[in-house]
């Protein structure tokens, strides 16, 4: 196994352990390369900032989203990939699922055909879901020092149907999706996320 990403709401934590997540794999002698959605080349970096901060309709969001996926396959994790690298993401397609399909209403059916185009036949091997309540969440990103984008801006209700999506594709796919209780300290959250590694 070798491409894995991170998902999970907006304050769940996951970008604090991904460090953490390339070290471990790292010992295991793997070359990692660690990168994120949307983003991960220079034209997708710029539809980032787009994305994160300018309203838009539903569908143009996710066309964007798409847009940038398909530069960051072509051009960092396919051939990261093709190399024998260990890829680690943080989002890929199941967040957008989560956000623009179930959080905004976008057909799941489209995000589909636009994955299969964006990057045909190429899904995780492996997905941690952190996985936190709205309170612990809004409490972290409350305490985050930062701006908070858009995304970070949304109301409770838009969470609660982000969360629950996740944990419906968790449900869907648990050969896949390993569920990560988010809400515990940073060790408690390590220590699940290190036998979430052991198979990989």
């Amino acid at each position: 196994m070798t491409f894995l990403t991170l998902e999970g709401v907006d304050g769940a934590g996951k970008s604090t352990h991904i460090e953490f997540i390339a070290d471990a794999m790292r010992t295991k002698g793997a070359h990692v390369i660690v990168t994120r959605e949307p983003g991960g080349t220079d034209l997708a970096e710029r539809l980032r900032e787009a994305i994160l901060a300018e309203p838009m309709a539903p569908i143009l969001e996710t066309l964007l989203v798409f847009a940038a996926r398909a530069d960051h396959v072509a051009r960092v994790i396919q051939p990261a990939l093709a190399a024998g690298h260990f890829v680690i993401c943080d989002r890929f397609t199941d967040a957008t699922m989560a956000y623009q399909g179930a959080g905004k209403g976008v057909s799941a059916e489209l995000i589909a055909s636009l994955a299969r185009a964006a990057h045909p036949g190429l899904q995780p091997d492996r997905t941690l879901v952190f996985d936190c309540p709205y309170e612990v969440a809004s409490a972290r990103l409350a305490n985050a020092g930062r701006a908070l984008d858009r995304f970070e801006r949304e109301d409770r209700a838009f969470f609660g149907r982000v969360r629950s999506a996740y944990l419906a594709l968790a449900r869907a796919e648990p050969q896949r999706i390993v569920v990560i209780d988010a809400s515990r300290d940073t060790v408690g959250v390590r220590r699940q996320v290190e036998t979430a590694l052991q198979a990989l």
